[in-house]
Protein backbone atom coordinates (compact mmCIF):
# COMPACT_ATOMS: atom_id res chain seq x y z
CA UNK A 1 0.00 0.00 0.00
CA UNK A 2 1.22 3.80 -0.66
CA UNK A 3 0.88 5.30 2.90
CA UNK A 4 0.44 9.08 3.33
CA UNK A 5 0.79 11.00 6.34
CA UNK A 6 0.98 15.25 5.74
CA UNK A 7 0.79 18.01 8.09
CA UNK A 8 -1.67 21.03 7.64
CA UNK A 9 -0.88 24.38 9.85
CA UNK A 10 -4.22 26.01 8.87
CA UNK A 11 -4.55 30.31 9.38
CA UNK A 12 -5.94 30.83 12.99
CA UNK A 13 -9.17 32.10 11.65
CA UNK A 14 -10.08 29.12 9.70
CA UNK A 15 -8.14 26.45 12.19
CA UNK A 16 -11.72 25.59 13.63
CA UNK A 17 -13.69 25.11 10.48
CA UNK A 18 -11.07 23.45 8.85
CA UNK A 19 -12.83 19.96 8.58
CA UNK A 20 -15.70 21.70 6.89
CA UNK A 21 -13.60 23.53 4.75
CA UNK A 22 -12.00 20.48 3.51
CA UNK A 23 -15.15 17.91 3.41
CA UNK A 24 -15.39 17.97 0.00
CA UNK A 25 -12.14 16.91 -0.68
CA UNK A 26 -12.26 14.32 1.89
CA UNK A 27 -15.63 12.50 1.10
CA UNK A 28 -14.39 12.23 -2.68
CA UNK A 29 -10.94 10.87 -1.99
CA UNK A 30 -12.56 8.52 0.64
CA UNK A 31 -15.11 7.47 -2.12
CA UNK A 32 -12.48 6.68 -4.42
CA UNK A 33 -12.30 2.95 -5.47
CA UNK A 34 -8.17 2.53 -4.15
CA UNK A 35 -8.76 4.80 -0.92
CA UNK A 36 -7.90 2.57 1.74
CA UNK A 37 -8.31 5.15 4.31
CA UNK A 38 -8.19 9.11 4.73
CA UNK A 39 -8.45 10.61 8.21
CA UNK A 40 -8.02 13.87 9.70
CA UNK A 41 -6.62 15.03 12.91
CA UNK A 42 -5.82 17.83 14.68
CA UNK A 43 -3.02 18.33 16.43
CA UNK A 44 -3.55 18.64 20.65
CA UNK A 45 -0.29 20.82 21.02
CA UNK A 46 -1.35 23.08 18.37
CA UNK A 47 -4.95 23.78 17.46
CA UNK A 48 -3.51 25.31 14.13
CA UNK A 49 -2.19 22.27 13.03
CA UNK A 50 -3.90 18.98 11.22
CA UNK A 51 -2.62 15.54 10.25
CA UNK A 52 -3.71 13.77 7.30
CA UNK A 53 -3.39 10.15 7.78
CA UNK A 54 -3.98 7.88 4.13
CA UNK A 55 -3.65 5.10 2.43
CA UNK A 56 -4.14 3.97 -0.97
CA UNK A 57 -4.31 0.39 -2.39
CA UNK A 58 -1.05 0.45 -4.51
CA UNK A 59 0.77 3.10 -6.88
CA UNK A 60 -2.18 3.18 -9.12
CA UNK A 61 -4.68 4.02 -7.12
CA UNK A 62 -2.34 6.97 -5.75
CA UNK A 63 -1.82 7.93 -9.23
CA UNK A 64 -5.42 8.23 -9.41
CA UNK A 65 -5.85 9.88 -6.87
CA UNK A 66 -3.65 12.76 -7.80
CA UNK A 67 -5.01 13.01 -11.08
CA UNK A 68 -8.63 13.44 -9.90
CA UNK A 69 -10.97 16.22 -10.12
CA UNK A 70 -11.30 16.53 -6.59
CA UNK A 71 -7.40 16.65 -5.91
CA UNK A 72 -6.77 19.46 -8.35
CA UNK A 73 -9.69 21.69 -7.20
CA UNK A 74 -7.83 21.18 -3.87
CA UNK A 75 -4.89 21.88 -4.80
CA UNK A 76 -6.35 25.02 -6.13
CA UNK A 77 -8.35 25.96 -3.16
CA UNK A 78 -7.14 24.95 -0.04
CA UNK A 79 -4.04 27.02 -0.08
CA UNK A 80 -6.39 29.83 0.74
CA UNK A 81 -6.42 28.72 4.16
CA UNK A 82 -3.03 27.40 5.15
CA UNK A 83 -0.29 29.32 6.63
CA UNK A 84 2.11 27.39 4.60
CA UNK A 85 3.17 24.58 2.46
CA UNK A 86 1.71 21.25 3.80
CA UNK A 87 4.71 18.81 4.84
CA UNK A 88 4.44 14.92 3.63
CA UNK A 89 5.70 11.68 4.54
CA UNK A 90 5.13 8.99 1.24
CA UNK A 91 6.09 5.77 1.39
CA UNK A 92 5.20 1.92 -0.19
CA UNK A 93 4.43 -0.60 2.78
CA UNK A 94 4.30 -4.44 2.45
CA UNK A 95 1.05 -4.72 3.75
CA UNK A 96 -2.50 -3.82 3.12
CA UNK A 97 -3.80 -2.62 6.98
CA UNK A 98 -2.69 -1.39 10.55
CA UNK A 99 -0.78 -3.76 12.49
CA UNK A 100 -1.89 -4.52 16.08
CA UNK A 101 0.41 -2.62 18.67
CA UNK A 102 1.39 -5.94 20.68
CA UNK A 103 3.40 -3.73 23.52
CA UNK A 104 -0.66 -2.43 24.29
CA UNK A 105 -2.17 -5.56 23.85
CA UNK A 106 -5.97 -5.31 25.50
CA UNK A 107 -7.36 -8.64 26.74
CA UNK A 108 -11.12 -9.33 25.87
CA UNK A 109 -13.41 -7.47 27.55
CA UNK A 110 -16.61 -9.07 28.92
Amino acid sequence: MIFITAKFTVLPQHADDWIDISRDFTEATRAEEGCLWFEWARNCRNEHEYFVVEAFRDHDAAVAHVQSAHFITATQTLPDFLAHTPSVINTTLEQDDWSVLGEMTVSPRD
